[in-house]
């Protein structure tokens, strides 16, 4: 007995099933948000405060889930604030984290310094960790390209970093500013900027309370974090653990800001070996007690 040949079934009557194709597109939504709060979230970074290790037009993947999931987790942020976490864990030094300030739906990224129960202070631009000197050893000047889109608080740097430009025998301008590598008592380190004297290199002694952490932008004499009040756009102190939404942990792609909206003029944004770049600190040997510093 021969096959019959298959026949593909009629289309609805009265044309396209538009019932189906908006639940279709809605469970797509929900795939993709519910990805985004519970699993990993692509960022875009809009300002200075991470420099040298994160520029303005990096765009990186958080992680969602290594401290738990709290409110901050929803993307949006469209849930009630609260101090609930499930399967709540504590970063650890060194870890970059986005964090919501407490008056404002906006995502902060910034570096954990101090943790619950620690006893920071900052004096000349220097942590004090639970009595002892967080260490700073003088780096090499680090090279920031004078992009389009490089800007401090709204304004274009030109002026607050103009000293420090230089051009290259490439031909490419860029700002060589001062640089430290900080390494903090489980030997995270990194390298950080601090350029000026400036209000904020001193912070008097406070205690994180339990469930809090103490964050700090990398970029120190241009970063609203723990150390600025609320009232200047800062943390206004310690970040509740529940405040914190997720972990960097690299840099997918970055564009220097000469792009438009035409696609051609992407490539030619792209910044060459940033893509893939990892955001955990480096681990070196936790240092030894110490009253001297690199500045």
């Amino acid at each position: 007995m021969a096959a019959k040949p298959l026949t593909p079934p009629p289309p609805p009557p009265g044309g396209v099933d538009w019932w189906s194709e908006i639940r279709g597109l809605f469970l797509m939504l929900l795939a993709v948000v519910t990805f985004h709060s519970l699993i990993a979230k692509p960022f875009y970074i809009p300002s200075i405060s991470m420099m040298p290790n994160l520029l303005v037009g990096d765009r990186l993947i958080v992680s969602k889930y290594p401290y738990g999931w709290s409110w901050v987790s929803a993307s949006f942020h469209v849930l009630p604030r609260g101090r609930d976490r499930v399967l709540a864990r504590t970063p650890e030094y060194g870890d970059i984290v986005i964090a919501v300030p407490p008056d404002r739906d906006e995502d902060y990224i910034k570096r954990v310094v101090a943790l619950p129960g620690d006893r920071i202070a900052v004096v000349h631009g220097q942590i004090i960790l639970n009595g002892k000197l967080v260490p700073q050893q003088v780096e090499p000047p680090v090279q920031i390209p004078a992009d389009p889109q490089l800007s401090c608080d709204g304004a274009p740097c030109y002026d607050m970093f103009e000293r420090y430009r230089t051009r290259l025998a490439d031909g490419r301008e860029v700002y060589e500013l001062p640089a430290f590598r900080e390494t903090l008592p489980n030997g995270a380190s990194y390298v950080i900027i601090d350029h000026t004297d400036q209000v904020l290199d001193n912070y008097p002694e406070t205690r994180v309370p339990a469930g809090h952490v103490f964050l700090m932008g990398d970029n120190r004499d241009h970063s609203a974090d723990s150390r600025a009040p609320v009232e200047e756009r800062g943390l206004g102190g310690p970040v509740p653990l529940a405040n914190i939404g997720g972990r960097a942990e690299f840099v997918t792609f970055s564009l220097d800001g000469s792009e438009s909206w035409n696609p051609a003029s992407w490539w030619s944004a792209l910044r060459k070996n940033r893509a893939w770049t990892k955001l955990r600190p480096e681990l070196r040997r936790p240092p030894q007690d110490s009253a001297l510093a690199g500045k």
